[in-house]
């Protein structure tokens, strides 16, 4: 019994080791994750601030608005549970959070660069990434100090040796290319002023390397020209769309934006010899599963689950959980679909659970990233 159990060991290592050539050694053991970024990953940052996104946001998972922007659990999310760590609590939700194991920083909204209208005016949210960094830096002082007075406090606070151990993950960006949209920029223009844009995103990983952290995971941007509210916000003439209804511009911005990124990732290997980095090509998962949604099990990619008219079923100022008052009641105006299990578009910004897991699915398999292997071995990559 033992010899069986031995060889079925040995089996699951060289199994391992052959679908992932790099793996010669076990898993990470990561003891938190420290997260940074926009939407994509808030998990209750720009609700705690500014106030809950509505229902039907959280239906499918947590049966409630959870914070987050999509009918059940994103992809940081799918990272924590495969890592077996808890999901993330926001670092500014005060209510019940618990940080033993990680804080997310990010927020609806978020841009790498500081913004210049404020979000009461429908510009980006003020926590910008430079904004999370301050977060960071005074969680990572102020936890420990507050620990040590035992009590509550050390069980939900992190220990001093988990920040070194933590995996720091980082998706932001897509608002700093909107962001040119929003002010008609032309193609040529937004990728003007990319290269400043990840200036200040890789000084961003340098000030994190400096505080101790020493694994990046990082995700790169989205094909804007296939999200529903880009589509509907920004047109583009029909000559410049492709077979799948997808804005070709736009999706070339993404993807200056991405190849400038990695060129940056590949240099801060070089640059910081101590620090692991992945990066990921969110981009061509989110791609194929768009382009080849019916194929894959999914219906109308371009079209939102939640929300309300036109083309796309998405309105900027009537946005998922919209209400109006009819005769002294609320009525829900942006609703969820009844098929929101087999939708790409939650809201026309964002992505169903079902379509957010299928992407980490991909994630998680090594394929899309560079050193090609899952999260549980990102602390061996070099």
């Amino acid at each position: 019994m033992e010899t069986n159990v031995l060889l079925i060991n040995l089996v699951l290592v060289v199994g391992s080791s052959l679908l992932h050539p790099g793996v010669c050694s076990p898993s990470c053991s990561f003891s938190a994750i420290f997260n940074f970024g926009d939407s994509n990953s808030d998990t209750g940052g720009l609700s705690a601030a500014f106030g809950q996104a509505p229902f039907p946001n959280g239906q499918t998972f947590f049966h409630s608005p959870s914070g987050r922007f999509s009918d059940g659990r994103l992809i940081i999310d799918f990272i924590a549970e495969e890592l077996g760590l808890p999901y993330l609590n926001a670092f500014l939700d005060s209510m019940g959070s618990n940080f033993s194991h990680g804080a997310n920083f990010a927020t609806a909204g978020s841009t790498v660069r500081p913004p210049n209208t404020t979000i009461s005016q429908g510009g980006a949210s003020p926590i910008s990434l430079a904004v999370q960094l301050v977060q960071f830096s005074d969680f990572l002082t102020r936890s420990q100090l507050i620990r040590n007075q035992g009590g509550v406090f050390k069980q939900l606070l992190p220990r001093k040796e988990y920040f070194s151990g933590a995996l720091y993950t980082f998706d932001i960006g897509q608002n700093d290319l909107t962001a040119g949209l929003k002010l008609n920029m032309t193609t040529e223009q937004i990728k003007a002023y990319i290269p400043e844009v990840l200036d200040q995103f890789s000084n961003a990983i340098r000030k994190v390397y400096s505080k101790g952290g020493r694994r990046f995971w990082i995700h790169n941007t989205a094909p804007l020209g296939c999200l529903p509210y880009v589509l509907d916000r920004f047109p583009v003439p029909a000559s410049q769309m492709d077979i799948h209804g997808c804005a070709i511009p736009r999706n070339e911005i993404a993807r200056f934006y991405n190849s400038e990124l990695k060129r940056r990732v590949i240099g801060l290997r070089k640059e910081l010899s101590k620090a692991t980095f992945t990066y990921v090509d969110v981009y061509s998962i989110k791609l194929t599963l768009i382009t080849q949604a019916k194929k894959l099990g999914f219906r109308y990619p371009l079209i939102a689950c939640c929300g309300h008219g036109g083309k796309y079923n998405f309105s900027n100022n009537i946005r998922c959980g919209a209400k109006v008052m009819v005769k002294g009641k609320e009525v829900v105006l942006a609703k969820s679909c009844i098929d929101v299990s087999f939708r790409v578009s939650w809201d026309g910004i964002h992505f169903t659970e079902t379509a957010n897991k299928w992407i980490f699915q991909q994630i998680n398999s090594g394929t899309f990233s560079d050193p090609p292997l899952p999260v549980k071995f990102a602390c061996t990559t070099r």
